[in-house]
């Protein structure tokens, strides 16, 4: 059997970055910048009022209470017309620039006002409530790195340096495709005996549309191996990547394994993990390929491991894998030594008498057909190859398949 980690290196090493485009920036969300992102602006562009109050000299304050003469009232959007003196005050709305003059803010709460004049009854130090310019971002900073994902927050920074169409690497286009005669779609009505209903398709949809890909959707093929060759070939000339799942193993009617040695450049492996051992990966008219196993869970387990890293790596993330914490395994494991193990867990942040940390617990019965306990259970507990199992309470690896990405492939090169 071939070790994970070799498996995950070759496949990551076949993919090539998707080509590099100009977004509006409301269409980058979950895309990679294809360059560093360097501020032109200060953020932000002026000194301003943290707050609703009154602009004013700090020292004048130092004894309170104290009356104070208010020379006008500025509002954001607005700039003051005079300046602070001592003695004196703006009223200042939050947001609106800092008069000359003035050296801090006294917020609201802390006045009385009088109509010429307010009553001050709060001592404020020089800088209190005040906003300075390029006191988020300076002009000429590096704001973010190439190959950083772009989340909503993201999108916010972007829009306050004024980049209304970020540099990016384009988005993925990935074609799916159930395979076997006994899956019928969800939507078929009552199940005939032996039939199944399809659940891989709405999963890969979904992991797809997380990680911000588009799917083609090559809906669901029998055992019929001149319409399933139909449909990848249309795949592959369709999308930037097809994802099939089914008819890897070994099986007499495991047609895609023998479609695709027909028709592709294509490798089939049995990888050292579990779930998810029989898995095929390569090109198809120089489109990427990814057969994965029919079980369902093989199927998450199996696209975590090859199909997202590498989908996000040709779009031009750095990070590909999910993160993983250590944690404690309550009840323990006995897994097989030969393999990489995934196993469903709920993991929980606890605290002890000796600090904080994460705990996990087996979820279901771990088979690869139990789709159930994926969906209550938010992590992996990975136990590598070489390792026969888990004692109680013992220390394991949690892979958080809920969190985003976070880790590099160098980072993750040691997994085994």
């Amino acid at each position: 059997m071939r070790p994970l980690e070799d498996a995950r290196r070759d496949v990551l090493s076949a993919v090539e970055l998707l080509p590099i485009i100009e977004v509006a920036l409301d269409d980058a969300h979950r895309l990679a910048l294809a360059t560093a992102v360097v501020a032109t602006d200060d953020v932000p562009p002026f000194t301003n009022s943290a707050m609703d109050g009154y602009a004013v000299q700090a020292a004048d304050t130092a004894t309170v209470p104290v009356e104070l003469k208010v020379l006008e009232d500025v509002a954001a959007g607005h700039s003051a017309r005079g300046s602070v003196v001592a003695g004196t005050a703006i009223k200042i709305m939050t947001g609106a620039p800092l008069p000359d003059g003035a050296d801090a803010v006294v917020r609201v709460e802390d006045t009385e006002s009088a109509g010429a004049t307010v009553l001050i009854k709060a001592t404020v130090g020089l800088g209190t409530a005040v906003r300075v310019a390029g006191g988020d971002v300076q002009s000429g900073t590096e704001v973010f790195g190439q190959g950083e994902t772009i989340t909503p927050a993201h999108l916010a920074v972007l829009a306050s340096l004024g980049l209304a169409r970020p540099v990016v690497h384009r988005r993925a286009v990935v074609a799916i495709l159930s395979t076997g005669d006994e899956v019928v779609a969800v939507d078929g009505g009552a199940l005939q005996p032996s039939q199944i209903r399809d659940t891989n398709r709405p999963l890969l949809r979904a992991l797809l549309a997380e990680m911000g890909a588009d799917v083609v959707d090559l809906g669901i093929v029998g055992d019929d191996a001149a319409e399933m060759r139909r449909r990848i070939e249309q795949g592959a000339a369709d999308a930037d990547a097809v994802i099939t799942s089914g008819g890897v193993s070994m099986g007499e009617y495991d047609l895609v394994k023998q479609i695709l040695a027909e028709i592709g450049s294509v490798e089939f492996w049995k990888v050292a993990m579990q779930p998810a051992k029989p898995f095929a990966f390569g090109h198809v008219s120089g489109t990427p390929l990814f057969g994965l196993p029919g079980n369902p869970v093989s199927v998450m387990v199996a696209f975590e491991q090859f199909a997202r890293p590498a989908l996000l790596k040709m779009m031009g993330h750095r990070a590909i894998f999910r993160p993983r914490v250590p944690g404690t395994l309550i009840g323990g494991v006995s897994t097989d030594p030969a393999k990489t193990v995934f196993s469903r867990v709920v993991a929980t942040h606890v605290a002890t008498h000796t600090g904080d940390g994460w705990q996990a617990r087996l979820v279901g019965e771990q088979s690869s057909n139990v789709l159930s306990a994926l969906a209550i259970g938010n992590a992996f507990a990975v136990v590598p190859r070489g390792q026969a199992d888990v004692a109680d309470g013992g220390l394991t690896s949690l892979e958080m398949f809920r969190w985003p990405s976070t880790r590099t492939y160098e980072e993750a090169q040691n997994d085994r």
